[in-house]
Order: structure tokens, then sequence, then C-alpha cells
């Protein structure tokens, strides 16, 4: 069955303004909800396409990097307008093509339009450049210091490949785009084949915005394509010098290992696997338990569970808050409806997933069935010595599954937080009695994870200056960096120093005079002067 969405499609890609086709496999996007394939078909791209979207990306290089921060400010804004423009045709495609509620995909809209405003915030504010001034000291004995001066500049043309899950705020205009473009490096993006046409319309957004706020052409192109042929291509042609990724370890890897193994290593940020444990400590179990078990089940099946963020991991002391915790989850779970997952070869991949922990922990509960493109959400449990003899047990299961570690005491606790991989984030549910507890749990969480929650749940990653999506490895491939937030712009740049440099030759954001009025660490001290 095929079905056609609104919109201005053609099924081409777009590089540097000019629409391509593609001439490699057909592909069309898929409606995991009824089942539809949708029109129209594109095509992969090939080494031919990667080698024209980089070349004009190196092109435009020198001439974007010269922008003004209120030039590349405007600019970015110019995309959020423009993909506010075309909201409704938008939101009908991205639906269709997930199988993902209207609602969470508005969501996803503001998301989208609030990161590039954030970041055009960012570039006002001005202090992602970094400005540091020593002022020369010629009297200085020994020796007189230089007059050195130092700011950030932009790395050069930056690959990005979108995710799944989300496709619009991790994808063509998410983070990643919009915080490298804010940096001053232009982006070559490859697209999902999930979401094509959700990716073709955000595209011609990003097109427009470049023509019409006089950019050049290629500060901005669109490919679909493999990873294994058009990925692997991208990451190792030299004029890009870094990359973002979102998806799997394996995937992320793989460009790791790529961008590793050039004449010239690049960096890539991937963010890549993580189960996001749940740490519940015995007052807070014993004083609300069921309370938060059927919170938790929200969580967990939020979004058939394909969030970077779900909680497939519950660590906590034997007892009987632990009890009601389980009964309590168990009883939520098996009410919960099977939902649409992204793709079938996710949801292949998930009931696989499924199926290897079950030869390694205990069923709990199964939610409601579904067809085979809807994940049926499973709860499993197991001790803390089996968890921590299995590396199957750390891996992630992308979908609405979880595990559930019961501890012996408060060792037993601490050993398994010792025990887990590299994470996004951690979370704890304390009260007033646990807090001893949780003083002591803290440091080691802090080498575990990005982000640390006490209360709530870890799905939904707020899009803020104080924010951290990132985490030790396997959650991301550099810890020192995250994805969301303003310094997401910091992984696209790199500090210069200038010393004894003309006056007059100097960059505005280390100028005598300030003319930029910026904050600025001059001998050591931020000043505005």
């Amino acid at each position: 069955m095929t079905a056609t969405i609104p919109g201005t499609l053609t099924g081409e890609m777009l590089i540097a303004g000019t629409p391509v086709r593609g001439a490699g496999t057909e592909i069309r996007a898929f409606n995991p909800a009824s089942g539809e394939t949708l029109e129209p078909a594109y095509r992969h791209g090939d080494a031919t396409h990667v080698d024209t979207a980089c070349a004009a990306a190196a092109e435009a290089f020198a001439a974007y990097r010269s922008t003004t921060s209120e030039q590349r400010a405007q600019f970015l804004e110019a995309i959020a307008i423009n993909i506010e423009a075309i909201t409704d045709d938008l939101i009908a495609r991205a639906v269709a093509e997930s199988g993902l509620p209207q609602a969470r995909i508005t969501g996803e809209v503001g998301r989208t339009t609030g990161q590039l405003r954030l970041f055009a915030s960012v570039l006002r504010e001005g202090s992602w450049n970094g400005a540091r001034i020593d002022t020369a000291l010629p009297d200085r004995s020994p020796l007189p210091r230089p007059d050195l001066r130092q700011r950030y500049i932009p790395l050069g043309p930056v690959a990005v490949f979108s995710a799944s899950n989300f496709p619009l705020a991790f994808s063509v205009a998410g983070g990643d785009t919009a915080s490298a473009l804010a940096s001053g490096c232009p982006v070559v993006v490859k697209a999902h084949d999930a979401h094509p046409g959700t990716s073709e319309l955000v595209a011609r957004a990003i097109t427009d915005a470049v023509a019409t706020s006089g950019l050049p052409a290629g500060t901005f192109s669109l490919l679909f394509g493999s990873g294994p042929e058009l990925g692997i291509a991208l990451v190792t042609d030299p004029r890009i010098k870094a990359v973002g990724f979102t998806g799997s370890r394996s995937g992320g890897l793989a460009l790791v290992a790529a961008a590793a193994a050039r004449p010239e290593p690049i960096p890539v940020y991937a963010e890549m696997s993580s189960i996001n444990p749940v740490f519940l400590l015995d007052g807070a179990l014993n004083s609300r338990g069921a309370e938060l078990g059927t919170a938790f089940v929200g969580s967990l099946t939020m979004g058939s569970g394909q969030f970077c963020t779900n909680p497939g991991l519950v660590i906590a002391v034997d007892g009987p808050g632990l009890d009601s915790f389980v009964a309590a989850a168990a009883e939520a779970l098996a009410a919960s409806p099977a939902t649409p997952m992204l793709t079938p070869t996710i949801s292949r991949n998930y009931t696989s997933g499924v199926e290897s922990l079950s030869q390694e922990a205990e069923l709990i509960v199964r939610g409601q069935a579904g067809s085979e493109t809807c994940g049926q959400a499973a709860l499993f449990t197991t001790d803390a010595a089996s968890f921590l003899a299995s590396d199957a047990l750390q891996a992630e299961v992308f979908g609405a599954s979880s595990l559930i570690v019961r501890c012996t005491d408060a060792d037993d606790l601490r050993a398994v937080a010792d025990g887990i991989e590299g994470q996004l984030t951690v979370t704890v549910h304390a009260d007033e009695s646990d807090l001893d507890a949780a003083a002591k749990l803290l440091p080691v969480l802090e080498l575990k994870a990005g982000r640390i929650l006490f209360g709530g749940w870890p799905t939904g990653v707020e899009v803020s200056h104080a924010m951290v999506h990132g985490g030790p490895f396997p959650a991301t491939s550099d810890s020192r960096t995250t994805s969301v937030g303003s310094r997401a712009i910091e992984r696209f740049l790199r500090p210069v120093c200038y010393q004894n440099v003309p006056t007059s030759l100097l960059p505005s954001a280390i100028a005598d005079g300030n003319p930029d009025k910026l904050w600025r660490r001059i001998d050591g001290q931020l000043r505005q002067d």
C-alpha cells in the first residue's frame, strides 16, 4: 500500500544548493503505524556525491568562518523561521515516517527551532570566543613576556549523521548541525533512511536560509547513502575536520576507527550506547515504592522506549520496598500497549535483544502484544552477582525493556555502581533518610555518567546552558563533550594564540578597545573593558 504525504518532496539530495538525484539503492520511507510505504522514492548517493559536497564545503569555509557572530546568529534564526513556516507539512511527514504521535513531533519541531535560537543567543553573548589576553611585560626579569592573545576558531567542514529516533531534533537541523554552523563550520549531513522526506523538507529550509543570508552555497549539503559506503567515504574525506554522530555503538565505533586511520585523524563525537541506571535507595522505596514503580513504567515505555536516555537498568537493595516497586511496575507494564517502533529493523533488533536478555535474566512481565512492527515491553530481574558476571546484561536493548538488579545490601549496591559502564545518565531516588548513603554513592556516579538526576526520570533532555548529554565510553566516544546545550559548540572549535601580532591585524574578539564588548580574561581576570 502506498500513501502520499503533503509537502514539496522531490526525492533528491541537496548538494550546495543544487537538487541531485542519487543513482544507488532505492529507498522509501515506511509508516510503522500503518504499514504503508511513502512516496517519493529516494536513491543513495555515492563517493562522487561525497566529493562534490565536501569540495563545496571546503570552498565555502573561508568565507563562512569570516562571517560575524551576528551574521551567523541571523542565519540560524532564518533556518528556524523557515522550519516554522512548514510546520504542518513537516509534522505530517515526520509522524508518517516515524509512527510517533503528533504531540511528540510537534514538541520536536519546537525543540529544533529552540536549539537554533539558543545558538544564536550564544553567538551574540560571545563567551564562546574564549578570549584571553596576557599583556606584554617588557620589563619582566629575567625575561620579558610577549603580548599573548587567544581565541577560538572553527575546525572546518563537519560531517553530521542523523539519528533514527529523533527525526528532527537529532537530525538534519538538530543539535550537531546547529552547533557546527554556529561555530563557523560548513556542514554535510548524511540523512537517516528512516525519514528521508522529513530530511528533505528540513534541508530545503536550511538551503533557502543559506541563499537568503548571502552565504556560500557549500555551507550546507544533504546526502543519502549507506553507512559502510557513503558514511565512511564522508568521514575519510580529507576536507572533513570533525564528525557528529548519534546512533548504535557498532556504527559509532566504525566511524571512530575510520577517522583515526586517516593520514590526518579527526575527532568523532559519537553518542552511542547507554542503559541509564536508576538507583532506588531504601528510604524512597519504603515510603513510595509503588508510586515509583508506576512512574518508572511511564518513562520506560515513552516513545516505545526509543530514547537514548531510556531507564534500562534499576538497582536497589532487596526488601519490602523493592517488592512494592516491582509489583506496581509489573501491573503497569502488563497493561502497556505495544506501540510502533521506528523501523522494521529496529523492531527486529529489539525482539532479538529481549530474547538475549531472557537467556541471562528472569522475565517478570511482558506488555501487551502487537503487530510485528510494534515493541512489546519487557521487564526482567537478576541478582547483583549475576549482573556483574555478565557483559550481556549491560548491553543496550533499544526499546521498552529494563532489568532490575536485586542487591543483598549497600555493599552489593556499591559494587554494582562500580561495575557499570559509562552512561549518559544515572538517576537516584532518595528521601531525607537516604542522603548519607547518597553522599557516598555520588562520587562513584560522577565517574560513570554525564548527567546525574535526583528524582524524576532520565527521559527528557532540557536544551539549556548547563545540560550535559554525553558521558564516559561507551555512552560517547569523548566524555569531555556534550551534544545538547550551549557547550556543544566547543566540539567544533580550537584555540589559537596570537603572539605580538600587530594591533591592526588582531581579530575583533581580542582587539584593543574590546569592540565586540566581550567578557575577556585579561591577565587572569575576567573583564569587559
